[in-house]
């Protein structure tokens, strides 16, 4: 790595931002991965930018989906980031391993997090090692106020279920 890329890398493990799971399902295959790159990026009309990782199984499914699902973590559900963060849909199938129910489209909706949205998907944008998928909100679900894990809750807790590239 170049110093310059290397120095980039050593500030944006400073920073701090919330920690999703986003679900997916193309009708056949479902699973869900955490990310850390996503951000509402329209007021009019509402939209919001989740990040998947190619490497991701959950990435390969979504490039199929009509849409997703994006849960907002609570921090008393470590066990779901560990779950989602940590593991790999190649491998287990996380879903078998948590409480969740058929939401918009099928898409898996978890339990243990009762703030959540479903989105179509009406873009799909090429970001590097990351695609990112614009949603359209067609259903939230906005729970009881928690605090949310975020990414310093978990840098060093959760070894990722693929290598972050």
């Amino acid at each position: 790595m170049t110093g310059e890329r290397a120095t980039f890398s050593q500030l944006a493990a400073t920073l701090d931002y919330p920690l999703f799971v986003v679900t997916a399902t193309d009708g056949r295959l479902r699973d869900g991965c955490m990310i850390g790159f996503a951000t509402q990026c329209s007021i009019h009309p509402p939209r919001f930018l989740a990040c998947l990782s190619r490497e991701n199984r959950t990435f390969r499914i979504a490039c199929d989906a009509r849409a997703l699902a994006v849960h907002v973590l609570p921090r008393t559900e470590l066990a779901l980031a560990k779950l989602f963060g940590g593991e790999t849909g190649d491998e287990i199938d996380k879903l078998e391993r948590c409480d969740w129910s058929a939401g918009p489209h099928g898409l898996p909706i978890l339990a243990g997090c009762p703030t959540w949205f479903a989105g179509e998907i009406r873009a799909r944008h090429d970001l590097g090692d990351h695609v990112g998928f614009v949603l359209d909100p067609i259903e939230t679900h906005l729970g009881p106020a928690v605090e949310t894990v975020f990414f310093q809750d978990v840098k060093d807790r959760i070894v990722p279920g693929h290598p972050a590239s």
